[in-house]
């Protein structure tokens, strides 16, 4: 089978992943067979690609002792994996006998948690509520927005993703998670996100971009007034970074024409991009979703933001999880939040952030084959291409890189089947930076389109 174009990551059934798993201990492959045997098999996960025997801070460890700094963690690890204040806050909370709390009921971590987030969040919003994952989050803001405007549609973005769930994948803009499924939910628009470097018109001056990807929500709203929410990642995961104008424009857009905004900060919350919330770079949503790493990185954990004015469905259930209140998520999401801020991460990001995005310019210049270095803090990407001007994707070439640097020690994800993405813990240092640019030196040296 040809490799997929994914959106979400590299596949596991191209011939460059066979090589990888033939070089792997005995002992490695014994367990990745077993692996595949009792799983499910999906393309972006089972079967997998190696066994880990530790997670700790920005580094993993497979089972013959090889560390691999990890520049995916799947968003988790902000605050680093096995974050011993986490960890130690946990254990503390395990030691109390309160792990669990009951529906009716509340508890000091939750709230303490609530409280927090409002305290870091813009000003506007007040109001928090928490479940389980990401894809729950995602339905619990739809849901919120389509209750308060007394509407049904949506406006979201092809080559996003948003969960899993039945409406938070129609949403998402990827065919890989809704084909064969029947109908989705109804109601759902997509447009374009803006894309500087590869919009599809051509053109060159961001002014005109902006207005041609606003056109197309403009469109939609001309023939359906009726969207409850327009639903977007402030930066995407890929990423692309879009201009204060046009989240601007948008805010506008959805405040005349009573729409809800909500930003999916899953990925991108909690300090990544060098400030609490990417929201901070643009503007504020009227709902903030955000999940992964607010679980500290060793449970999961999700939840949303909101303004005070949307605290109007007391006679509604739009977030009736068990684990809505689960002390022990609560303890994982605080002690990781105030880690980051004793640590100063945020401020880490961004410093660490900008001098990654220069210095990886600057190889831009040495290797035609990277097209684009976009990204903001510790959310960066390298667009890979086999030509600068027709900017056509270096697919094989891209795949190449990844298992050259993963034999070097640096592990990071293949989205959209090009793009390098790098999205490490807030916790890495200058040399960890430096060490990331001399191996995709080398690397860009050694692979050959």
């Amino acid at each position: 089978m040809a490799m997929d174009f994914n959106e979400q990551g590299d596949v596991n059934n191209t011939p460059l992943r066979a090589q990888w798993i033939s070089e792997l201990s005995e002992e490695t492959r014994h367990w990745l067979e077993e692996d595949a045997r009792y799983f499910l098999h999906q393309a972006l996960s089972t079967p997998v690609m190696n066994v880990l025997q530790k997670t700790e801070g920005a580094w993993i460890e497979d089972l013959q002792g090889k560390r691999y700094l990890d520049l995916h963690g799947n968003g988790v690890h902000n605050a680093g994996f096995s974050n011993p204040a986490v960890m130690e806050a946990v254990m503390q909370q395990l030691t109390n006998k309160l792990a669990f709390t009951p529906r009716r009921y509340t508890n000091l971590p939750v709230i303490k948690l609530a409280k927090k987030l409002v305290e870091l969040s813009p000003p506007e919003l007040t109001r928090v509520l928490f479940c389980p994952g990401g894809s729950e989050a995602i339905e619990m803001a739809v849901t919120l927005a389509k209750q308060v405007t007394g509407r049904w549609k949506t406006i979201s973005y092809w080559d996003s993703y948003h969960g899993n769930g039945f409406q938070s994948s129609t949403l998402g803009g990827e065919e890989h998670f809704s084909n064969g499924q029947g109908p989705m939910v109804p109601g759902a628009f997509h447009v374009e996100f803006p894309n500087y470097y590869r919009n599809p018109w051509g053109l060159t001056e961001q002014a005109a971009i902006d207005a041609a990807y606003l056109r197309q929500v403009e469109l939609i709203l001309r023939r359906h007034p009726d969207v409850a929410a327009i639903v977007a990642e402030p930066i995407s995961a890929t990423p692309v970074v879009p201009s204060l104008y046009y989240w601007q424009e948008l805010r506008r857009v959805c405040d005349e024409n009573g729409i809800l905004l909500i930003f999916d900060e899953i990925i991108e919350g909690l300090g990544r991009t060098g400030k609490w919330f990417a929201c901070e770079h643009f503007v504020t949503p009227d709902v903030l979703v955000l999940g992964k790493s607010l679980g500290g990185g060793l449970l999961p954990f999700a939840g949303i933001l909101t303004r005070e004015k949307y605290n109007t469905l007391q006679h509604r259930s739009i977030g009736h999880y068990t684990h809505e209140k689960n002390p022990l998520c609560a303890t994982a999401g605080l002690a990781a939040i105030e880690f980051i801020e004793q640590e100063g991460l945020v401020e880490n990001a961004a410093n660490l952030g900008t001098y990654l995005l220069h210095e990886l310019k600057k190889l831009q210049q040495e290797f035609d084959v990277i097209g684009n270095v976009a990204g903001r803090g510790f959310h960066i990407g390298l667009d890979l291409v086999e030509d600068p001007q027709t900017k056509k994707r270096a697919i094989r070439y891209a795949e190449e890189i990844m298992y050259y640097c993963l034999r070097k020690g640096i592990a990071f994800k293949i989205i959209e089947g090009n793009i390098l993405t790098m999205r490490p813990a807030l916790t890495i240092t200058q040399a960890d930076c430096d060490f990331i640019l001399d191996t995709l030196r080398q690397a860009f040296h050694a692979v050959k389109l």
